[in-house]
């Protein structure tokens, strides 16, 4: 029912973290596009079905009256911030849970709309351990399917590590499988790891360290 979708990292200067991590972790991003009527923009580190989004609020009158742009503005830059799980069943969830569906969606850079519904951004702003739930539009192209040449080669996430109250994640979740560990403490992405062919890559990582372990942890 529902799949990981994407890992938010807030940034202050999209162009520059794009190169800053590529520098640091051989991750290549690709440009995103502006979220009308947040007051943010963002860039894409794609990972097969999966991705990497670096988002940071580019007009701070729009995201001062953005609940996601207040968010980000706010955050800690260069971490992991929240995160999303895809679904095609959201209006299940929302019943389920009690919670509003919303529609948004962004132009990219190159053209083409991406459009998409959500579940949940308040409940996810509050406890970012949560995720909140996206469904993408007929038609709507995953972002991680777009290519990137990254340095270690294919790359995806291997790991979302958590802290918080396990059962109130469990509960939000429903049935899953999902590849995240969680550990009680401040309701937070405490960080996330990439496997690839040979490496693992940590983020948060200590000064661009890779591990060279691939065995999966869940």
């Amino acid at each position: 029912m529902i799949e990981l979708d994407h890992v938010l990292i807030a940034v202050t200067d999209l162009d520059a973290a794009g190169r800053e991590f590529e520098a640091r972790h051989g991750l290549a991003s690709v440009a995103g596009g502006r979220h009308p009527g947040w007051g943010t923009s963002n860039r894409i580190v794609p990972l097969g079905d999966t991705y990497l989004e670096l988002v940071a609020a580019v007009d701070a009158a729009e995201a001062a009256g953005s609940p996601f742009g207040r968010w980000v503005a706010a955050a800690k830059t260069g971490r992991p911030l929240g995160w999303a799980v895809r679904t095609q069943q959201l209006d299940v969830i929302a019943t389920r849970l009690g919670l509003a569906v919303t529609t948004g969606s962004r132009r990219r850079d190159d053209g083409p709309v991406l459009r998409w519904r959500l579940a949940g951004m308040g409940q996810a702003i509050a406890d970012p351990a949560l995720p909140f739930f996206i469904e993408w539009g007929d038609g709507t192209p995953l972002p991680g399917r777009t290519e990137a040449d990254h340095r270690e080669g294919p790359l995806r996430i291997d790991q979302v590590q958590l802290a918080g109250d396990a059962d109130r994640i469990e509960n939000w979740l429903g049935a899953h499988d999902l590849p995240i560990t969680v550990q009680a403490g401040t309701p937070a992405v405490a960080g996330v790891v990439l496997a690839g062919a040979s490496n693992r890559i940590a983020i948060p990582a200590t000064q661009g360290h890779s591990d060279s372990s691939t065995a999966s942890v869940r």
